[in-house]
């Protein structure tokens, strides 16, 4: 949907013949009224300004949409019979995308539409991608800093999940095959993690990790992860019953510390490390097959709507003797 704003009711008219065959048009007397327009939902794609109106004028509404979190994406290009470089100067300073010159070229109109909407649909191809990478908060400062400082977070759950016998699968299927039942358990794994709050950090191979805690400082992080783990079972068991591989697992969860950064410059990967990252993996390892295995530490993070059973103190490489438990929903 395009917003056309100009105080000539001529030129709003000229605009929408020539767009509505293309495009759903939505017309704005006023900066003001275009300010409104744009914060409704749905957003405007893409926004024609004009510069010069009464009252508010084109600069000064770009400037207060572009200051707006929900609006401030929106690519504006502004239509105007100013010609002097200072004012496409200010324009761009405002957040401004591009300036068409009046009286308007069709031609150009409409090149210069179809320009910034598919910069606008590959910046949203690239932001889905990044949100499946990347927690928001770190996607935030990639954008406006260009970079990410590694920060410590001392409230967080680990997860990790590894598939039984992986080896012997892979000698029975087919290349495409095995990628296609990754692709498709990895995916509904990922839609799970999203579902409770989780943030998938990275696969290698038949391991999935998980976190949780690392975007908020809520204390809720192992019952979200926990849920997502148990979540992961029931998903797996459904599946089973009607798919010809059957997979099994196993998963650990441990509640602690870690250093969250991204690694890397030309390949880079958002990656959290640490003793208790270790302790998770170490809990998987030696987990119960199609259980959520966690330790003390996750144990003494949840509420009475789960069961534990204990399963004794396990030697742990590295961490030592620690008790662990299988927790299952009431």
């Amino acid at each position: 949907m395009i917003l056309a704003v100009d105080d000539s009711v001529e030129n709003l008219q000229v605009l929408a013949a020539l767009l509505k065959d293309d495009y759903r048009v939505k017309i704005a007397k006023s900066g003001a009224k275009a300010i409104e327009l744009a914060k409704q939902h749905p957003h405007p794609d893409l926004i024609l300004m004009d510069v010069v109106m009464p009252g508010m004028n084109g600069f000064e509404a770009c400037e207060i949409l572009k200051n707006d979190v929900h609006t401030q994406k929106i690519p504006i290009i502004f239509l105007t019979a100013l010609n002097d470089v200072a004012d496409e100067t200010t324009g761009l300073q405002k957040g401004g995308s591009d300036f068409i010159a009046k009286p308007i070229n069709p031609d150009i109109v409409k090149a210069r539409i179809n320009v910034h909407l598919a910069l606008q649909a590959e910046r949203r191809k690239t932001e889905t991608l990044l949100k499946v990478l990347l927690p928001d908060a770190v996607i935030s400062d990639l954008i406006k800093n260009g970079s990410h400082k590694p920060e410590i977070h001392k409230n967080v759950s680990i997860l990790f999940c590894d598939f039984i016998d992986f080896t012997g699968i892979t000698t029975q299927l087919s290349p495409e095959v095995l990628i296609a039942e990754l692709t498709d358990i990895y995916g509904h794994f990922d839609e799970i993690c999203e579902k409770h709050g989780a943030t998938r950090i990275k696969t290698i191979g038949d391991a999935y990790m998980a976190a949780t805690g690392l975007s908020s400082k809520n204390n809720d992080h192992a019952i979200k992860l926990v849920n997502a783990g148990l979540d992961f079972i029931s998903f797996l068991n459904e599946r089973n019953k009607v798919a010809q591989q059957k997979w099994r697992c196993r998963i650990g969860i441990h509640s602690g510390s870690v250093i969250a950064g991204i690694i890397g410059k030309t390949r880079f990967i958002y990656d959290i490390i640490g003793v208790d990252v270790n302790i998770a993996s170490r809990v998987e390892s030696v987990g119960k097959n199609m259980a959520v295995t966690i330790t003390e530490a996750t144990k003494n993070l949840l509420n009475s709507n789960y069961f534990f059973q204990s399963i004794g103190v396990t030697s742990l490489k590295g961490a030592g003797d620690m008790p662990l438990f299988v927790v299952e929903k009431k």
